[in-house]
């Protein structure tokens, strides 16, 4: 993709709409959506780096109720002729073709690379990735699993979509604040798998959500880490306008 001057590329992750109750996920859905509105005066192209739902499955013909600002504003942007890429999140991996044939958004369930002007991007929402975490790993193969998407499917909605809900609240009281505190580079598990990518691969910017917390990490003379962040706390972004790489705040 070339930038054409004047145009940017924007990058952000983790708003887990619907968390932690109606009243505030309604909240940091019109921020986002402020966000996004300015964001779409200037952008070239819009990545959604996982976890915009803090839960989502999409059974044939239905989808999770709400969130009707946020789809509205992609829509819009997509109708403007923006792309539009969103990768999966460990919170809304059940995603299938909704966004695909509503948004006309590209979506994503595992890291891609992309040649955004003369510089090499390797993007994903970061879960699973790197060493450890090994029952998170076995888990996900579990949920990424056809055959238990299907079996989920025939839940009803109601029953399928409260039950994740329910376990989706448990693992983020359980997780707690573990995902906004930075470990340390030697325990980091997203610095050591873009320390171990960038040898074998030409990469400029490794860009990951899924740890919250914003951070602009020097890997080698060339490559940098970032992490976007999320929008629960922090309504941190990453901006390219072709030349540099900016991690930023947003004040609305």
């Amino acid at each position: 993709m070339e930038l054409t001057p004047g145009k940017k590329i924007y990058f952000l992750s983790d708003f887990h709409l619907g968390a932690p109750n109606a009243v505030e996920s309604r909240k940091r859905e019109e921020h986002i959506v402020q966000f996004l509105k300015n964001a779409q005066k200037d952008a070239a192209a819009i990545f959604i780096v996982g976890d915009i739902f803090d839960f989502w499955f999409e059974y044939k013909t239905v989808v999770p109720k709400g969130f009707i600002r946020i789809l509205g504003c992609l829509a819009e942007i997509s109708d403007a002729g923006i792309p539009l890429h969103i990768f999966t999140g460990n919170h809304d991996l059940w995603m299938q073709d909704y966004l695909t044939s509503e948004l006309n958004a590209k979506v994503y369930f595992e890291p891609q690379l992309f040649t955004l002007g003369n510089k090499q991007f390797y993007i994903g929402h970061g879960d699973g990735l790197g060493p450890g975490d090994y029952g998170y790993k076995r888990l996900k193969k579990v949920f990424a699993n056809p055959v238990c998407q299907w079996l989920f499917r025939w839940l009803h909605p109601d029953a399928g979509i409260q039950l994740a809900n329910y376990f989706s609240a448990k693992s983020r009281a359980k997780t707690g604040t573990a995902d906004e505190i930075f470990l340390g580079e030697d325990k980091e598990w997203l610095i050591i798998y873009a320390k171990q990518m960038a040898e074998k691969m030409d990469v400029d910017f490794f860009i990951f959500g899924h740890r919250h917390f914003a951070i602009d990490y020097v890997i080698n003379e060339k490559t940098r880490y970032i992490n976007l962040g999320d929008w629960i706390k922090l309504n941190t972004y990453g901006v390219f306008d072709g030349h540099s790489m900016q991690l930023l705040k947003w004040e609305s």
